[in-house]
């Protein structure tokens, strides 16, 4: 199977599985997890463009999980993480994964955060070593092995 299929099929596995939760991903924790992991995933290599920036906002007011949350508080908090990243992407990265840790009380939550990032990574068909790197930090953050999810 080449990487492109893979990287698809592993994406469509984890919307599926965020689905089947969707009802218990509901806390402002979660909330703010997931966002951060959007803006992390989506500033992975160090700087986001406009397009990006507006495709993965796309990808955030229509996903299906994310719709528990009223999608002005969501663009709201993902613009901030985002601002935080692109203004000194070190120093905003720490706190971006502090702000994903929130979610690590509750595993079915952290996990959950996780395979949003990788929707999101693999959203474009290409899930690079950036984002899955920025992924596998988050995975570190909220105390869940990498492996788990093929990082």
């Amino acid at each position: 199977m080449a990487l492109w299929d893979r990287v698809k099929e592993s994406a469509s596995t984890m919307q599926t599985q965020l689905m089947a939760k969707k009802n218990d991903l509901k806390s402002g924790a979660f909330r703010d997890s997931s966002m951060a992991m959007c803006a992390l995933v989506a500033a992975a290599d160090g700087s986001i463009d406009p397009s990006e920036r507006q495709r993965v906002a796309q990808l955030i007011a229509t996903n299906e999980v994310l719709q528990n949350f009223s999608a002005d508080e969501l663009r709201h908090r993902f613009e901030e993480y985002v601002d935080k990243l692109t203004a000194d992407f070190a120093f905003g990265k720490v706190s971006v994964l502090q702000e994903v840790a929130k979610a690590k009380r509750k595993p079915a939550e952290a996990r959950a955060v996780i395979q949003i990032g990788i929707v999101i990574g693999g959203a474009d068909g290409d899930f690079d070593r950036t984002e899955r790197a920025v992924v596998r930090e988050a995975c570190f953050a909220l105390d869940l092995p990498p492996h788990e999810f093929d990082l």
